[in-house]
């Protein structure tokens, strides 16, 4: 998964008939910004494809809550008290406090419970105790002082994810295990699991762990019947509904899988899902739905739940498809011993996508590319299925546009890097998302015997900077010029100085001066910027005009500012290639010790001067560096008491759509 960090340039924002005086940022506060997105293409859809696009997104509004609580078991109280203050409240909301309360609550919103969305670390509201108090206390709210340790205490659940010293899974926020300790889960289930077998299981995917007054320790499926059973029954409902206007008995039957799992919690059925949903290529309408991704497990096992509905961009997919036609050879020519890459590539799929509906894991922050299925096991015999997503990047791009400081002319090294950037950064975070996504996550081969899991809580971000390397290494590669995706051999230049400049520098605007570096995607980008800046310090390069001894990377410090100059491309690729032939023998071999010793070393410490500096340069630039959506509202449209259309409503504000949300798709 590409989760997005700078905003792109894509197109322009001001012309086209669906652009035409289109507002894309909504409001700002903290460090967030909230946009709009607008769904290119919505109008020439039939009305049997808008009515199933309806339901689907229904079927996604109702496992919001499931996520909440996914995120911490207090995480769904306390929203409904801070819901109740914003309904019901009567006193005076234009004092400074009540404004700070409501930053908290938006806040809150955002980051789906009280953990930082990205940085995993508690946050806190800047209006007292006292005050909260009396507004809790205004609407009636029951158990407000017990709410209220859960809101203010920094010691409780300080983690969404804990990194810090200790029992990851009993010091970690998330809702996943119940009186169980690292050490007795990771007993658990390796009393279940069968290492042997070719086709595994993703165990505890769907699952709490408990251990219960007898001192056994269980799993409690999420399924109707079971756990967030009520919610997922409704998901359920609006999926059948869905099924009738599907464009195909393909994707009837996908449906039709993925409520008998949602039913019978088997992930045998999860696993035929995934199969049968990544070979449909063929249609308009797609989703996700289901527990998906694991970044925030501490051990890497539980799916978060996640939901996004989209319409494919048939005109921008060429790219894709053309990647996707040649993903042979570029597993062929990886830099991997050949022991651990696929003799035959099956099934890669990749296009353009528009997103329509977010929800879950995806919403209000969402990923602007997605890989699936996960389990190594179905990349190897089926292949997988790639997304870019089309308007989420576009409506960053447009959005960064209102702003006149950038990061780029803060934190690049002079005019030249700037001119670069300027000229190919859009091209080439395009295409470098499409190599993550379409090729990056579904390239390699586990060696046989080895699990899945066995990278356990490094897995993650092992995982992100496989792809992420995998993309760096081929988008300096002539191929890309031939087949016409990229424009010419300079373009990667200005990839390779924004991903340094980003990874040692950058990306540290966003987490809080002292704290470590947590976040998986973020950890991978350090990572690989900290280790090719190490290596390529007096390294011996040769090329066309000789060998010799060069620093790849410079650290320059000019007038107070530092900054990192690429000095030699071509050595800077060598170097991508050596850490991803590592990174690919230590995922195929299951080495976990060495996985460990690359994150502890080079992804997870911020050098606190260098962090100072980055957070009062970013500071001068009065930039949000997170950003978040809101949902466009379907709303069908009636004539003589049928419906004949569905149209898109993009009016809706932040906190209203919040607290709609909250209203019609909450029954946890």
């Amino acid at each position: 998964m590409i989760v997005a960090g700078a905003a792109l340039g894509l197109v322009s924002c001001s012309s086209g008939k669906e652009s035409k005086e289109f507002k894309y940022l909504v409001e700002e506060f903290a460090d967030l910004k909230i946009m709009r997105y607008q769904v290119p293409g919505w109008d020439d859809l039939t009305l049997r494809q808008k009515t199933y696009i309806y339901h689907l997104s229904e079927a996604a509004k109702w496992g919001r809550d499931i996520y909440w609580d996914q995120n911490s078991a207090w995480a769904l109280p306390v929203r409904k008290a801070v819901e109740s203050v914003i309904s019901d409240y009567q006193g005076n909301r234009k004092c400074s406090d009540y404004q700070d309360f409501l930053v908290y609550a938006k806040r809150l919103f955002f980051s789906n419970g009280f953990h930082h969305h990205y940085a995993e670390d508690k946050f806190f509201p800047t209006c007292s105790r006292e005050y909260f108090a009396s507004l809790l206390e205004a609407v009636g709210t029951e158990n407000a002082d017990e709410l209220l340790d859960v809101i203010y205490n920094p010691d409780f659940q300080a983690q969404r994810k804990s990194t810090e010293a200790g029992d990851i899974v009993a010091n970690s926020a998330v809702n996943f295990y119940e009186g169980v300790t690292r050490e007795e889960v990771e007993k658990y289930y390796a009393s279940i699991i069968d290492e042997s077998d070719p086709r595994p299981i993703s165990y505890g995917l769907n699952t709490k762990v408990v251990k219960g007054e007898d001192g056994v320790v269980r799993e409690e499926v999420w399924k109707v019947g079971g756990i967030y059973g009520p919610a997922i029954e409704k998901i359920c409902e609006e999926l059948e509904k869905a099924a009738e206007f599907a464009e195909s008995d393909t994707q009837r039957s996908i449906i039709a899988k993925l409520v008998d799992y949602y039913r019978s919690g088997n992930l045998r059925t999860w696993d035929e899902y995934n199969i049968e949903w990544l070979q449909d290529t063929l249609g308009t309408v797609d989703f996700v739905n289901g527990f998906v991704e694991d970044y925030n497990d501490p051990l890497a096992r539980k799916g978060a739940w996640e939901a996004l509905v989209n319409i494919k961009d048939h005109e921008a997919s060429a790219r894709t498809e053309v990647l996707s036609a040649n993903a042979q050879w570029f597993e062929d020519n990886s830099p991997v011993d050949p022991r651990f890459k696929k003799s035959v590539v099956k099934g890669v799929s990749a296009k353009v996508i528009n997103a329509v509906c977010l929800a879950g894991d995806c919403y209000p922050s969402t990923p602007i590319g997605i890989n699936l299925p996960n389990a190594d096991w179905i990349r190897r015999d089926y292949g997988s299925k790639s997304v870019t997503i089309a308007n989420i990047t576009h409506a960053y791009a447009c959005a960064a546009q209102e702003s006149p400081k950038s990061t780029l002319n803060e934190f690049a090294h002079g005019e030249e890097e700037i001119a670069l950037a300027k000229k190919y950064q859009s091209i080439t975070d395009e295409v470098h998302t499409d190599l993550h996504e379409c090729l990056g996550h579904g390239s390699g081969q586990l060696l046989p015997g080895v699990s899945p899991n066995a990278l356990g809580e490094y897995s993650s971000t092992l995982e992100e900077t496989r792809a992420d390397l995998f993309g760096l290494y081929y988008l300096a590669d002539p191929k890309l010029v031939e087949l016409g995706i990229l424009p010419d051999g300079e373009a990667y230049k200005a990839a390779y100085a924004n991903y340094i400049r980003n990874g040692l520098m950058v990306q540290f605007s966003r987490v809080e001066l002292g704290r470590q570096n947590t976040e998986a995607h973020m950890q991978n980008r350090k990572l690989i910027a900290e280790w090719c800046y190490e290596m390529g310090q007096d390294m011996h390069y040769c090329d066309d005009s000789g060998c010799r001894f060069i620093n790849v990377i410079d650290k320059v410090v000019e007038d107070g500012k530092t900054y990192f100059v690429v000095n030699e491309y071509g050595a800077l690729r060598e170097l991508f290639g050596q850490l991803l032939g590592e990174i690919q023998r230590i995922k195929s071999e299951g080495d976990y010790e060495a996985g460990k010793e690359l994150v502890e070393r080079y992804a997870v410490n911020i050098d606190r001067d260098l962090h100072r500096e980055v957070l009062e340069r970013y500071a001068t630039l009065n930039l949000k560096p997170y950003g978040g959506f809101i949902n466009p509202d379907i709303v069908p449209v009636e004539k003589d008491g049928e419906i004949v259309d569905y149209r898109l409503d993009y009016s809706a504000d932040y906190i209203g759509q919040m607290m709609d949300y909250g209203a019609r798709y909450s029954i946890l």
